[in-house]
């Protein structure tokens, strides 16, 4: 045994000796000798703390990081205030476990009542769960959940992000439904082709608010179609976005997800992320994961308690609409000091300056011969341009320590946050007009 269990080598020795045996062998004498390993791991030998320290530091210097990232495709590089990563790392919240003995943990329950609050404000929804793992496995989980016997086809949007409907697309084949892609026109949801393919064997459509595309889709006209052929509306927004924007609720959804990184937590190389989830109030029963809610105890204390918990392990397996298990408290709690820190206005400025900025950088590319704008609609803090020499051009800004656009279908997809200075935006468009002019 490895000097990882806590106890001396005499006393694992007198446990053996307890149950009537002489060494752990005998433990496994059921087991086929073949199946048993008989040479040492062919593994590095160990290491101090401070070779592994050396060690790890020399891997993590490998990693280019940016001064300046103008790419967002989903993962987006805001601001974070410097309390924001300091609360969640206290040892009571960042050793924390699910809480299956509900409530005598009531801190970290509070911590997610107060998650639950904030999102609900953000949205506009009734009611919000304690979050899932990411944005795309929130909107496959609002699939799911919005499917009953008689309607099992998903319609989403072409311009969702892909990786959003790669994952609805898993969970309908791991179920045996079916997901149709609803036909974009012009970078933003044809709303004819919805029109036709919303049919009675429709359970929800599912939108990107802004899309993949950084478009601002027609929301309201969108949920009116698909209430009208009798099926659910679902929208995944961008939560920056929700504070200069039109809330979910503004545009009728019936559930409202998305990816909860802008919220607080940093790009982390693709994680770890929340996914937020929240819903009407007649939907409440089928929201997956956990509800806290707030009561009071028998001395008529504040109290919080574990008010729904539709989950596999405490329901029969064959009838869980779900199959989150682990506990994404402490990326919620990140996103709760986050909405605490900013304040309404502080996320709202955040939202301003985002948009503002990305239309200045819109303005000054296309200024450009050459480069035009792909999509002619409104858009957030990201669009896609149509530009000449384009891996040239990606190259040189990363020379200048600049991360650029994202390439897609059509062009390359820009994005810019309220981090992206104006003497960096400047830069990046004086890089682009110097390679293009060559």
């Amino acid at each position: 045994m490895g000097s990882y269990v806590p106890s001396t080598r005499a006393e694992r020795q007198e446990m053996l000796e307890a149950i009537g045996l002489k060494s752990y062998q005998e433990l496994y004498c059921d087991v086929p000798e073949q199946m048993l390993l008989d040479r040492p791991l062919e593994i590095p030998a160990g290491m101090s703390e401070l070779e592994v320290r050396r060690t790890m530091e020399s891997m993590a210097a490998k990693n280019r990081v940016f001064s300046t990232v103008l790419r967002g495709a989903g993962s987006y590089d805001h601001y974070i205030p410097s309390i924001v990563k300091y609360i969640p790392a206290k040892e009571e919240f960042l050793t924390a476990y699910t809480p299956y003995q509900a409530e005598i943990s009531q801190g970290v329950l509070q911590s997610i009542f107060e998650y639950q609050t904030m999102i609900c404000q953000l949205t506009g929804m009734a009611v919000s769960n304690a979050s899932v793992y990411d944005g795309a496995s929130a909107a496959a989980e609002a699939a799911a959940m919005c499917r009953d016997r008689k309607r099992r086809v998903t319609l989403v949007s072409a311009a969702a992000h892909p990786d959003v409907i790669h994952t609805i697309r898993t969970y309908c084949y791991g179920s045996g439904d079916e997901m149709r892609i609803v036909p974009a026109q012009n970078g933003v949801t044809d709303l004819a082709a919805l029109r036709e393919m919303l049919t009675d064997e429709v359970a929800c459509f599912y939108v990107q608010q802004p899309n993949f595309y950084g478009q601002l889709e027609d929301a309201p006209a969108l949920g009116q179609l698909v209430h009208e052929a009798g099926a659910l509306y679902v929208m995944g927004c961008n939560p920056i976005s929700l504070a200069i924007l039109k809330t979910p609720q503004d545009c009728g959804a019936d559930v409202a997800v998305g990816e909860g990184q802008p919220l607080g937590l940093p790009m982390g190389w693709g994680g770890p992320y929340l996914g937020y989830m929240a819903c009407t109030g007649k939907l409440m029963r089928k929201l997956p994961g956990r509800i806290v809610g707030e009561t009071a105890d028998s001395n008529g204390q504040r109290a919080y308690v574990l008010s729904l918990q539709a989950r596999e392990q405490h329901i029969r397996r064959e009838k869980a609409g779900s199959n989150i298990c682990s506990n994404e408290a402490l990326c919620a709690l990140t996103a709760s000091v986050y909405m605490a820190a900013m304040g309404p206005e502080g996320i709202a400025e955040a939202a301003r300056q985002s948009m503002s900025k990305a239309h200045y950088l819109a303005k000054g590319l296309c200024a450009i011969p050459g480069v035009s704008m792909r999509y002619s609609g409104e858009f957030f803090h990201e669009f896609v341009t149509e530009m000449p020499r384009m891996e040239a051009v990606l190259s040189t800004l990363e020379d200048a320590d600049i991360l650029g656009g994202l390439p897609v279908d059509g062009g390359v997809l820009w994005c810019a946050t309220e981090k992206a200075s104006k003497a960096a935006l400047d830069k990046t468009i004086s890089v682009v007009k110097e390679v293009l002019a060559k």
